[in-house]
């Protein structure tokens, strides 16, 4: 049933200007569904226009309010978020936001949730042992902003856009690059999927990734990827040797960096710089591979919000590297790409479908 006045908020599914972002809280906890509603009860940009504390009740609630965004609890009664997530991508697509508080080996249903057409995640434990909601109202207000703007139909270009990448086999190594990077944030596990796993065991460069994610969930997306592709997939660690064939995941947390030994190529994790926006960050990573080894380096930036790489970027090309981005054609998020795109005058800038053959061909 639409809320009601006991709870605080208008029932009505818009305001008088209709200007306000709809958005459906879906959560099997009293306090949860409470927290968020007051959180926005004074917004003049986002209205929560119901609750659910169930998936079948979610499901019945999308398709008669039509809001613009939907939380979603993965762990829930009834119907568990994965399977509401899955019949509401099918039946009533809406941008969704799942809330989880699923780290270590449970992080992998959160990761399965993007898989399914979730545009992001929260996770819901990030402020402590007991959800402090108060510490995630920033996160959440601007997902919430980020996915009432996404195009859906971007959310299955990989699955219909009936293109497989040449997975050709390799059988020299590469002496134009070294290295190559891949920077992402919103949309990022999807893309990374589809682009890994159409590259070959005997790839002769370590591919290096940051991945925008809440601590505890890079571990369980480097385990996810490790299965399902031919390369080796690990979270990256202080002083690993970067392998040709091996894709190297920045844990959450930490910026990964790049040190060269005796000719030899090492990943470095640490803590500095304090004042950027993200940990990891694309412009650390960046850097460091361009100062380490100049123009053998190859980096993709990929869906996102921001400009996170733009400035590492611009680091890249000054050595003599390459930069290619994902276009706006599949780009959940074009912030990042574009903000690269004005930094520096890009090598290529292709569909996400296509990233994987530029992988193979730019080597």
């Amino acid at each position: 049933m639409p809320l009601s006045t006991k709870n605080g908020i208008d029932s009505g599914q818009t305001t008088s200007t209709g200007s306000r972002i709809r958005v459906l809280v879906v959560d099997d906890s009293a306090f949860v569904r409470r927290a968020i509603i007051r959180m926005f009860e004074e917004s003049t940009e986002i209205q929560v226009i119901d609750v659910a504390s169930d998936g079948e009740m979610a499901i019945d609630l999308v398709k008669k309010l039509r809001p613009d965004v939907v939380t979603l609890d993965v762990q829930m009664p009834v119907l568990d978020g994965l399977q509401a997530l899955e019949r509401i991508m099918k039946e009533c697509p809406v941008p969704v936001i799942m809330l989880s508080s699923l780290t270590g080996k449970g992080g992998d249903k959160t990761l399965k949730a993007l898989d399914l057409g979730a545009v992001d995640f929260i996770d819901k434990s990030s402020a402590g042992g007991s959800m402090d909601i108060s510490a995630l109202v920033r996160e959440l207000t601007v997902k919430i902003k980020i996915a009432a703007r996404i195009d859906l139909k971007k959310l299955k270009t990989v699955e219909t856009a009936g293109y497989v990448a040449k997975a050709v086999p390799l059988t020299a190594r590469s002496t134009d690059t070294e290295i190559v990077m891949i920077g992402t944030s919103t949309g990022g596990p999807p893309a990374l999927q589809a682009i890994l796993t159409k590259i070959p065991a005997n790839y002769p460069c370590p591919i290096l990734v940051v991945q925008h994610m809440s601590v505890g969930f890079t571990g369980p997306l480097a385990e996810r990827l490790d299965r399902l592709c031919l390369l080796r997939v690990k979270e990256a660690q202080d002083g690993d040797r970067l392998e040709a064939g091996t894709v190297y995941i920045a844990p959450a947390g930490k910026h990964l960096k790049v040190s060269q030994r005796s000719g030899k190529l090492f990943a470095c994790l640490d803590s500095y710089p304090t004042d950027v926006l993200h940990k990891p960050s694309v412009d650390v990573l960046l850097t460091s591979v361009a100062a380490a080894i100049g123009k053998k380096s190859l980096a993709f930036v990929l869906t996102g919000m921001g400009r996170d790489g733009a400035s590492g970027a611009q680091d890249i090309k000054r050595v003599g590297g390459r930069v290619v981005v994902e276009s706006e054609e599949t780009a959940i998020v074009f912030g990042m790409p574009k903000a690269v795109m004005e930094s520096v005058k890009v090598d290529r800038s292709a569909p996400l479908y296509r990233i994987a053959d530029l992988m193979l061909e730019m080597i």
